[in-house]
């Protein structure tokens, strides 16, 4: 190799590169905690950034619904305010969908709670009764019970120890508790504020973080990076469309099925049911498990009923709603879906499933996209030795 001016550079950067990842490995514990620290200063802006992909979506339906035609676009003033009042209309639409919620599941959920403790108040005397009667009837268990040695002062001194020493534990907690509570509180502040500069003036930091990579990167990198966050753009503001409009539909289902058959908490379990779904694949089953229980505290059969019903709803909502509402919107086969699910799930839990599947979706697009272009160039290789 020739130790000219080029290659003496490039020796240098990787002898310095490697020193630097040495000092990292040997110091790995120092590492993490200034990574943490960095990631605990950059955490509300991340979230920032994700609220604003999410309220995004609405915001340029309402924006393209309200102010897209062409006798918008030539007014200067609808120009000006169609982004500030589309962002408004989308957070004002959130905040009613939520309060609305509230009003509706609130009421549903306290009057649950309320048969649920008249249910357990009927079965408790009747447990009480049933014990009595094994204990007074089964002479084995009485005399198992009179040889118990039981030391009461022992046992009262334990408790008053357990009370005393837990005091400070609780109070401990509760300090914590509202240091986290006010710390969460100031993130989404934070976020949410950050969230609302991004939409507001995202056509301007699109171009300043054009410029920027047209600065460093070279034109190849540049445009293949812009090629994956497009791609990346449009499968996940595409799956987050589509899923909140397939739980919609579900959700609305259940309750309009469970009105006309007369099915206790109707409204409850559709709003559950909603709200599940959109976690992928399994979700709409917990909000199943959880309906059935309710409904199981008031009547079994209608419990069995509402199985059924939740599995010929569920195949009709997997064969022919979500294909048609959702359809190829992520472009992932079963399987693959299936396999995000699982990987998000281990490792970032709900929010996981709702990530993963479209980050894999992108993933495999462009892995495809790869296979196929050496596939051609394969071929046309063969071709030409012919």
């Amino acid at each position: 190799m020739d130790l000219n001016k080029e290659n003496m550079k490039k020796m240098r950067e990787l002898i310095v590169f490697t020193i630097i990842l040495l000092i990292a490995l040997w110091n790995y514990k120092l590492l993490f905690e200034w990574i943490g620290f960095a990631f605990g200063i950059i955490m509300p802006f991340l979230i920032g950034g994700g609220i604003a992909f999410v309220l995004n979506v609405p915001m340029s339906f309402f924006e393209e619904k309200l102010f897209g035609n062409k006798r918008m676009k030539e007014k200067k003033l609808a120009k000006r305010l169609a982004r500030p009042l589309s962002l408004v209309l989308t957070i004002t639409v959130l905040i009613g969908v939520v309060v609305l919620v509230m009003f509706v599941v609130i009421p549903e959920l306290a009057q649950t709670v309320l048969s649920l403790g008249k249910t357990i108040q009927a079965f408790v005397p009747e447990a009480q009764r049933f014990l009595e009667e094994l204990f007074t009837n089964n002479s084995e268990i009485r005399a198992w019970l009179d040889n118990l040695n039981v030391d009461l002062d022992k046992l009262l001194d334990g408790a008053i120890g357990f009370f005393r020493n837990g005091a400070g534990s609780v109070l401990n907690s509760t300090v914590y508790a509202i240091g986290s509570i006010v710390n969460g509180v100031t993130t989404f502040v934070i976020a949410f504020v950050f969230a609302c500069y991004i939409l507001l003036q995202k056509e301007k930091l699109c171009v300043q973080v054009k410029k920027v990579m047209h600065a460093f990167l070279k034109e190849k990198w540049e445009n293949r990076f812009l090629k994956v966050c497009t791609l990346t753009a449009k499968t996940f503001s595409n799956f987050l469309a589509g899923q909140c409009l397939e739980a919609l539909i579900l959700g609305s289902m259940f309750f309009v099925v469970m009105s006309v058959l007369n099915m206790p908490y109707a409204l409850l379990v559709g709003v559950l049911v909603a709200f599940t779904a959109l976690i992928p694949i399994f979700g709409a089953f917990i909000g199943c498990v959880v309906g059935a229980f309710l409904i199981l505290m008031v009547n079994p059969l209608q419990a069995l009923f509402f199985v059924i019903l939740f599995l010929v709803l569920q195949q009709i909502e997997g064969n022919l709603i979500y294909p048609k509402v959702v359809g190829n919107s992520v472009g992932l086969p079963s399987i693959w879906v299936l396999a995000a699910v699982t990987i998000g799930g281990s490792l970032m839990g709900v929010v996981g499933m709702l990530i993963f599947i479209p980050l894999v979706s992108v993933v495999y697009t462009l892995f495809r996209e790869n296979v196929y272009k050496r596939l051609e160039l394969k071929r046309g290789s063969d071709h030409a030795g012919q």
